[in-house]
């Protein structure tokens, strides 16, 4: 079994938008959590992967075909800058 294959939905879906560049508070807005939430994804996603930073999973993301990664998750990159301001 491959590392990737056993994050959950939500653990992909957080290391995704980590991969984006979205902080824990954005990420916490888009999936309906709290950032509390978010880090223990983290946390979790870290271990599973065998990384130790938010730059490392992006860079894990990105090696093992992030795009496939949004497509898999039905998401879409996310203008997070529009967003703020339409808020």
């Amino acid at each position: 079994m491959q590392p990737r294959e056993r994050l959950t939905v939500k653990e992909m879906q957080v290391a995704a938008l980590v991969w984006e560049g979205q902080t824990n508070r954005e990420i916490a807005r888009v999936i309906g959590t709290t950032e509390q939430v978010v880090k223990n994804y983290l946390r979790n996603t870290f271990d599973k992967l065998g990384v130790w930073s938010r730059l490392e999973l992006a860079i894990y993301v990105a090696r093992h075909g992030g795009e496939r990664w949004q497509e898999e998750l039905a998401m879409r990159p996310r203008d997070v800058l529009s967003e703020t301001i339409a808020s």
